[in-house]
């Protein structure tokens, strides 16, 4: 269907989005509600893998519409050993809300389906609060500095209780999503916080730490994911499914879990140093890639 004028592709990949959500959402929440009522452990873990496949398959139609309205040149590179029964803390650069359309086209089959930390305070969310829980995304319970500071008692609590909700991760493979820039790309940012790489706002390495930290152990690598576009900017999502964007390139690589990536990030200032340091050399590596990747796409 490329052949059809942007703005009717646009419309007809939306309405078919908006379709295709509609569809899965209903037994997702069903299957949400009949886990949250049966305690049974073996029960919630069948009930648990039938969510993922129904997460993976909105997923899969959703590739397949792009497929069927957009004239998208996807190029992946895999430096890496993908499988659908390991846990990875996913990483990547972050431009626009199109980038989670391209990680899970990527990455659907791959790995397991991709999962986001969230908020406690998400969980009352009405009814995407239960899909939520239901699809075990690990809900977490943060502390600011100033409230340790005024309640010392609670100092590490948050790791703890996050450790607690990443339990269920031991039984299911697993995929944790984290934009390290924490926020999408925009030259101003990036002028803002007067960022010493190109194409990339400065990490944050709290958020990593704080996914290591809780569940490093279980994890078998990180995926580190670069995504670069041919167009001067990123595309909204609107430019997308009216397919502005003719040619992606995304390349995967395995980043080694070792001893200095799961310590102490928070207690320890010497940590926290060599901790941020290595995130500073994974990004000048990705910045590096995003001009490598940048130059191919002019050649």
């Amino acid at each position: 269907m490329s052949f059809l004028p942007g703005v009717l592709r646009g419309a007809l990949g939306m309405f078919g989005y908006a379709i295709n959500t509609v569809f899965w959402s209903t037994p997702l929440i069903l299957l949400a509600i009949l886990k949250l009522l049966i305690p049974i452990a073996a029960v919630r873990k069948l009930l648990s893998r039938i969510l993922n496949w129904c997460a993976s398959s909105w997923i899969s139609v959703n590739s397949l519409i792009q497929k069927l309205f957009l004239k998208l040149s996807l190029e992946i590179e895999v430096d890496a050993e993908l499988s659908t029964k390991a846990r990875y803390l996913v990483i990547a650069n972050h431009q626009s809300w199109v980038d989670i359309l391209i990680l899970q086209r990527v990455l659907n089959g791959r790995i397991p389906f991709l999962k986001f930390f969230l908020k406690k305070e998400l969980l009352y969310v009405p009814l995407l609060g239960i899909a939520w829980w239901a699809l075990d995304f690990p809900f977490m319970q943060r502390y600011s500095k100033s409230f340790i500071k005024k309640n010392p008692h609670l100092a590490g609590k948050d790791i703890e209780t996050t450790r607690k909700a990443c339990e269920k991760f031991k039984q299911l493979p697993v995929s944790i999503m984290n934009f390290v820039e924490g926020t999408r790309f925009t030259p101003e940012k990036h002028q803002r916080q007067k960022s010493p790489f190109k194409h990339l706002l400065k990490p944050k390495a709290g958020g990593i730490a704080f996914v290591l930290s809780s569940m490093g152990e279980q994890l078998h690598s990180i995926l580190d994911i670069t995504i670069s576009y041919d167009t001067k900017r990123p595309p909204t999502m609107w430019e997308f499914v009216c397919g502005k964007l003719s040619q992606c390139k995304v390349h995967v690589r395995a980043i080694e879990i070792d001893d200095d990536l799961t310590r102490d990030y928070a207690g320890n200032s010497e940590h926290r140093v060599a901790f941020q340091r290595r995130i500073n050399q994974i990004w000048a590596d990705k910045d590096e890639r995003l001009d490598q990747l940048a130059e191919s796409n002019t050649k």
